[in-house]
């Protein structure tokens, strides 16, 4: 529909509302309230972000320090288990050493001793070290007893003790009795090492 100004007059603009100062100033305050908020927040971001990577940076230099430890640790192990190897290795050689020194005095003490008692024979000597396992037959317990006796005034044996005695039946119509002697056989070299005691010289 066409409308006509007949009278020729301008048409008034509508005038708009003024906006209130104090509705002004809250729109302004809002808007920098926001403004601040998601400053704040940006900025707890970036610092969440800046403290992420340097915890990951951490973590990386604590997991190659790991693995360089467990690397040690490894290497380590291996020369426990090679040290254990050559000590053991050492042992050997060291009871081996043990067992030849003094094996000809060990003869000699052994074969003088039976000697000097009659009415026995030795069947094994086991040696360990320095203890010696004596295992024999006699015809009597006094024979056993006289042996012991004989071994222990040679000088060459000490802590001699009677591991077990019995009536052998191996023989018919011969008494004999089985023995099985323990003694601990002194060497020269152990006699030279060890300690005067109190009240000999």
């Amino acid at each position: 529909m066409i409308r006509i100004n007949l009278l020729g007059q301008a048409r008034p603009k509508a005038q708009r509302r003024a906006v209130p100062l104090e509705a002004t100033l809250q729109i302004l305050l809002l808007g920098l309230s926001l403004l601040f908020a998601v400053g704040v927040l940006w900025f707890h971001w970036y610092q969440l972000t800046q403290d992420g990577a340097k915890k990951q940076q951490e973590i990386s230099k604590l997991q190659s320090e790991k693995a360089r430890l467990e690397n040690l640790k490894a290497q380590v192990d291996a020369f426990d288990a090679q040290k254990k190897l050559l000590q053991q290795r050492i042992n050997v050689i060291e009871e081996l050493q043990r067992n030849r020194t003094g094996g000809s005095e060990l003869l000699d003490s052994v074969a003088n001793t039976v000697s000097r008692t009659d009415a026995l024979w030795l069947n094994s000597i086991t040696r360990k070290g320095n203890e010696l396992t004596i295992d024999g037959s006699a015809a009597s317990i006094n024979a056993v007893a006289n042996f012991i006796t004989q071994l222990k005034r040679s000088g060459r044996f000490d802590q001699v003790e009677i591991k077990e005695s019995h009536e052998d039946d191996k023989l018919p119509g011969v008494q004999t009795f089985a023995f099985s002697l323990l003694a601990q056989f002194a060497t020269p070299q152990n006699k030279a090492a060890a300690p005067a005691q109190p009240g000999k010289s």
